[in-house]
């Protein structure tokens, strides 16, 4: 009797989730591990209060999933949809960043995201972010603790889940904490207040809220308990907001390093190409302007390249190349190596650079500018080779 030969089954490898805090909303806070893995990611699901700018760091073909929802309008049902989503996922072999705002284990849902990945036998792993509650009052000059002020700090939901039917909150020892923050209260600004005086916080406790904190439009409101619900209204506060109480909001006035920064509040369009606009736009950040890259220009190849490959084929008849942008020494250098040649052709040959960005261009190439003009254009050249003996010199431009 013959017996059946056994044929294996192979079993499809399941994904991993990875739980990923984006950050309070400088896309700079954002972790080392966590920009690893959405540059890996399959499927990347994001909410309202990650950076969108993150995604840049996604892999082409990436699956990005939107599921964000503002503060006051998130449901169970919309919850368990985002659960589905992510081990409907992984279940198909696919790996799966979910982003969220700040820190996935701070008021931001990440443990019943947890709990149902491991209810579905989903292998998953937490990547910390920082959270909101501390980036952002940092960004508004405002320490949390403090030797003088503040010895004690907590975080607090200012939106319990209503399904709780009765706050579990304990206002009386609340009360007595050096500072407290609060993530999305600002739908319940007066009540917090109310709850706070009412348990023996003095009315004249500084408070301070926050609108999207880090981000290059940030806004900050500061009044105390008993008128900032009044402040708010005619400073046109709104949601998202950070808000801490305490001492230590005081501060402020001294600390404000982020706000007060010379181009902060402006809003720059850089019209550069892509590929030189990231610097200019890290310089203007830097300042503290929100630098937006609007490319108006594209740097391309030449239609032919006959002109400049004869020139290269005779290169050892020139005195000296001119330089007039980074492009063409990028380029210029590009056609040397289709030409199968290098830095070796350009023995005895002078380099002029019309500025020093141009210069420094020919630097990263390992060779050594001897001539920048005074005035960054082209009169300054001129005016610089006029002071020198340059009759019967020959001169090559490529630009």
């Amino acid at each position: 009797m013959k017996k059946r030969a056994k044929t294996k089954t192979k079993t499809k490898k399941v994904g991993t989730v990875y739980l990923v805090g984006a950050g309070p909303g400088d896309p700079k806070l954002m972790t080392l591990r966590g920009q690893e893995l959405l540059s890996r990611a399959d499927v990347i699901v994001y909410d309202y209060l990650a950076n969108p700018s993150l995604l840049g760091f996604a892999k082409e073909g990436a699956e990005k999933v939107y599921v964000g929802k503002k503060g006051g309008s998130r449901s169970v049902l919309h919850q368990k949809k985002i659960n589905g989503l992510m081990i409907e996922a992984a279940q198909a072999g696919r790996m799966v960043v979910r982003l969220k705002g700040g820190d996935p284990f701070i008021f931001g849902r990440g443990g019943e995201e947890a709990e149902a990945l491991a209810g579905a036998m989903i292998p998953f792993e937490v990547v910390p972010g920082v959270t909101s509650a501390i980036g952002v009052p940092a960004y508004a000059g405002i320490p949390l603790t403090h030797r003088e002020m503040a010895s004690s700090v907590a975080f607090v939901t200012g939106h319990e889940d209503p399904a709780k039917g009765e706050s579990h909150l304990d206002w009386k020892q609340l009360a007595g904490i050096d500072t407290l923050v609060f993530l999305m209260g600002m739908g319940n600004l007066s009540g917090i207040v109310d709850q706070l005086i009412r348990h023996g916080r003095s009315p004249k406790t500084p408070i301070a809220l926050i609108q999207w904190g880090t981000y290059p439009f940030q806004k900050t409101s500061v009044g105390r308990l008993d008128n900032i619900v009044k402040k708010v209204a005619s400073d046109g506060i709104r949601p998202p907001v950070v808000m801490v109480v305490g001492e230590v909001v005081g501060l402020r006035e001294r600390l404000d390093w982020f706000e007060s920064r010379p181009l902060f509040g402006r809003r720059i369009l850089v019209t550069r190409s892509r590929e030189q606009a990231s610097e200019f736009a890290e310089i203007l950040s830097s300042y503290g302007a929100d630098a937006i890259s609007f490319p108006t220009l594209q740097i391309v190849p030449p239609p032919s390249w006959r002109e400049l490959d004869a020139a290269i084929h005779r290169i050892e008849t020139y005195d000296w190349i001119i330089f007039t942008s980074g492009n063409g020494v990028r380029f210029f250098r590009e056609r040397l190596k289709a030409l199968d040649q290098d830095i070796r052709s350009l023995k005895g040959i002078s380099l002029c650079a019309i500025g020093p960005a141009t210069a420094a261009e020919i630097e990263r190439w390992g060779l050594r500018v001897d001539l920048i003009p005074d005035e960054f254009k082209a009169e300054g050249i001129l005016e610089k080779f006029g002071k020198k003996g340059i009759a019967g010199k020959r001169f090559l431009i490529p630009r």
